[in-house]
Formats: structure tokens, C-alpha cells, sequence
């Protein structure tokens, strides 16, 4: 079975159970080499002695015959053969002893990958397993969150469809009112244009006046403009001011003057149509201004200006009439307001509506904490089972380096700067 083995340096794929019986061959096979070399020096060196004691021999034995001398060499090289031999049979029987101990340590290296391996097939089983169920609990959420979306974009678009309705609604209404706006111009501009064609100073001042009245109703339209009759004692016309709720803020009264020259009783007359109609405000549009005014402005309590400036005053006035009704407002009823902001609150209708409000706030946390809680005990557990793995891969990698060395196989599930976050 092979097993490759990656280089971290260079990133050579090389095997591993090659590389370690090519070593071992080669380093049982250089002991070998030793060894028979030194068992055939040893070998030399003994031919050499008894060269010498044969020599010594011959010198002292000169006188024995050659076939004494025959035997003498044929038993020296007897017993050179069998050291020889004996030398050779030892050294292979020491070579098969050790290379028959090698293969099993190859066999039982080959059963530890196995296991190493099995192992590591069931920690990778196990990662998958955890990432599936992240997967799921992560789907799981994602449903709940776009359900959400769904029911708030529902009533959002509910929401939408009801304020675009009663945009129409007021939008129609607005129309209606426009229309009935061109009507009433129309006729008016019918009416001018009858009363122009007599010609006369009278008819000027109507003129004026209608258009004061047009130009009222026109900038105003959800207040009360009143035209007061020819020959019935008072101003030309009165405007009744409204706020948003269609509720009385005071009265403007006008008289409108289109002659050469401005009559100061004028002011007196129009004051004591103030007072007689109860109205707030007296203003004179006139053609003509008084000789110590240039432009707008205010004379013994009336307001005088001309036609052109009249636009700009009725607005100033009646922002300044809405201002005050709304702080007289603000002033009625307070203290039965006070008594019945009281009531309210010490009454079963806020206790109620603020217990629902608690209790859903109660809901809510108590859900967070769950769902905090479950979450800590599922990390809790995959720390616990994670340590379990790091356990026994550390001890897969201390079996394996007993057998091949520290640094033949790289086992590290972490790098070396990686931190292990375990408690």
C-alpha cells in the first residue's frame, strides 16, 4: 500500500514506505558491506600469521619432505574455506534476521496507517456531519428571516395601498374644489366683464372689489370669503380664517378704494366696522396711498396697502390670527386636561395596554436566552468532540514518529501559529 507523502518545502509527492525500505535496505546492506570487509581483513591478517609461522616452520623444518609440506597447505587452505564460510553463513543469517525484523516493522507500520486512516475517514465524517447540521440550522434561520421580510413587505404594501387611496381621495376632492374655483372665476370674470362695459367710476370699484374677492377666494380656499352688499352699512368683504380642522380663527375685514385721493375717515369709518363685526384685523387696499406711506404698512390700527401688496398682508395676518387661536387654544380646559391625563394612567385601560407591552417584551427575551442557550451547548459539544480528535491524532502522530522520525511525516492538524481555542 502506498502512502504520499508531500514535501512542505519544495511540494515533491514522494512515498513514504519506499523511501523507508529503501533506507533500511541501504543501511543493512552498508553493516553487511562492513562486516565482510572486516571479516576478510581479519582473514588477511590471519594468512599473513600463518605465512609467517610457515615460514618459521620451513626455516625449522627444513629437513621434512615435500609431501609434509603438501599437507600443510592443503589443510591451511582447508581452514581458510571454512572461515570463509563460516564468516558468510553468519553474516547472511544476521542479514536475514534483520531484514525479516524490517518487514515486519513495515507490516506493522502498514497497520497503524491503516488505523490512522479509518480514523481520520470517521473525524472527516464527523466534520461533514457538523457541517451539515450548521447548514441546516443556517437554512432554517434563512426561512424565518425571509418569512419575516415577507409578512412586514405584506403590510407595508397594505400600508402603501391605504395611503394611496386616500392620496386619491384628497387628490379628487382638491380637484373637485378646483373645478368648482374655475366655476365661480368664470363667473366672475363674466360678471367683470358685464360691469366693465358700463364704464363708469362706480363700476371701477366694483371691479376691485370682485377681484379682491377672487383673488381672497383663490389664495384661500378653505376659508369663508363674505361679500357684503352694496348699500348695506360695513366693509366690502370679510374673511372668516380657518386652521386645518376647519375651526374659526378670527376675521379679516377689507374695504377696497380705487380713487385719486385717500380720505383719512376712512380708517374711523373701517374701525367702527371692526368693532361692529367683530372682526380682529381692518385692512383698506386702495390705489392711492396716504402721503406719509410709500408702501404697506400700519395707521392708527388699520392696515393699509395697495392691490398688488394685498396677497402678501392676508397671508402675514392670517398666519398671525392661526399663531394666536392655536396658543389660546393651548390655554383652555388645561386643568381637566391634567385631571384626565391622570385618569388615563392610573386607569385599567393603560395597565392592561402596558402589561401586553411587557409581556411581549418578556417573550422575546426569554426566546433570545433559549435559543442563546442551546447555541452555547451545541459549541460546548463540538469543543469537547474536537479535543477528542486533536487527542487521538496527537497519538497516531507520536506512533508514526516512533517508527519513522519526527520529521518524515507531517501529521499537524494546526499550523504552528494557528491558536487552539479550547477551555
Amino acid at each position: 500500500m502506498q502512502s504520499d507523502i508531500k514535501c512542505p518545502n519544495c511540494g515533491h509527492e514522494f512515498d513514504i514506505e519506499n523511501v523507508l525500505s529503501a533506507e533500511l535496505e541501504q543501511k543493512y546492506q552498508k553493516e553487511f558491506q562492513e562486516k565482510l570487509n572486516s571479516s576478510l581483513q581479519n582473514i588477511e591478517e590471519e594468512k599473513k600469521r600463518l605465512a609467517e609461522e610457515q615460514k618459521q616452520f620451513e626455516e625449522k623444518r627444513k629437513r621434512e619432505n615435500e609431501i609434509f609440506a603438501q599437507k600443510l597447505a592443503q589443510e591451511k587452505l582447508r581452514i581458510t574455506t571454512e572461515v570463509q564460510e563460516t564468516v558468510k553463513k553468519d553474516i547472511a543469517n544476521e542479514y536475514e534476521n534483520r531484514l525479516k525484523l524490517l518487514q515486519e516493522a513495515d507490516k506493522e507500520k502498514e497497520e497503524k496507517l491503516k488505523e490512522a486512516r479509518k480514523k481520520e475517514l470517521e473525524f472527516l465524517q464527523k466534520e461533514q456531519e457538523l457541517k451539515t447540521k450548521e447548514q441546516e440550522l443556517e437554512l432554517s434561520l434563512q426561512r424565518k428571516l425571509i418569512e419575516e421580510r415577507e409578512r412586514i413587505r405584506e403590510q407595508l404594501a397594505k400600508e402603501e395601498i391605504e395611503k394611496s387611496n386616500l392620496k386619491e381621495q384628497e387628490f379628487l376632492l382638491r380637484l373637485k374644489e378646483k373645478d368648482k374655483q374655475i366655476e365661480d372665476q368664470k363667473k366672475l370674470v363674466e360678471e367683470m366683464r358685464r360691469k366693465s362695459e358700463q364704464g363708469s367710476m362706480q363700476l371701477q370699484g366694483e371691479v376691485q372689489e370682485l377681484m379682491l374677492e377672487s383673488l381672497l377666494q383663490t389664495t384661500f380656499p378653505f376659508d369663508k370669503i363674505e361679500e357684503v352688499g352694496k348699500g348695506v352699512r360695513g366693509a366690502d368683504c370679510i374673511q372668516t380664517v380657518r386652521n386645518q380642522f376647519g375651526n374659526e380663527a378670527g376675521k379679516i375685514i377689507y374695504e377696497s378704494k380705487r380713487t385719486k385721493d385717500f380720505a383719512n375717515d376712512w380708517i374711523e369709518k373701517l374701525k367702527t366696522d371692526m368693532r361692529n363685526l367683530g372682526a380682529d384685523v381692518a385692512v383698506i387696499v386702495t390705489q392711492t396711498l396716504p402721503k406719509d406711506m410709500d408702501r404697506f404698512g400700519e395707521k392708527d390700527g388699520v392696515y393699509i396697502c395697495t392691490f398688488n401688496e394685498v396677497r402678501s398682508v392676508a397671508l402675514l395676518l392670517r398666519n398671525a390670527l392661526l399663531k394666536i387661536a392655536d396658543a389660546k387654544k393651548s390655554q383652555e380646559n388645561k386643568g381637566d386636561k391634567m385631571v384626565m391625563l391622570y385618569d388615563y394612567l392610573i386607569g385599567s385601560e393603560f395597565s392592561e395596554q402596558w402589561k401586553a407591552i411587557r409581556e411581549g417584551f418578556m417573550t422575546m427575551k426569554l426566546s433570545i436566552q433559549k435559543e442563546r442557550d442551546a447555541m452555547e451547548k451545541l459549541w460546548k459539544a463540538r469543543e469537547k468532540q474536537l479535543e477528542k480528535v486533536l487527542l487521538n491524532a496527537a497519538h497516531i502522530k507520536g506512533s508514526i514518529e516512533g517508527i519513522a522520525g519526527a520529521d518524515a511525516v507531517n501529521l499537524n492538524l494546526l499550523e504552528d501559529n494557528d491558536p487552539l481555542i479550547l477551555e
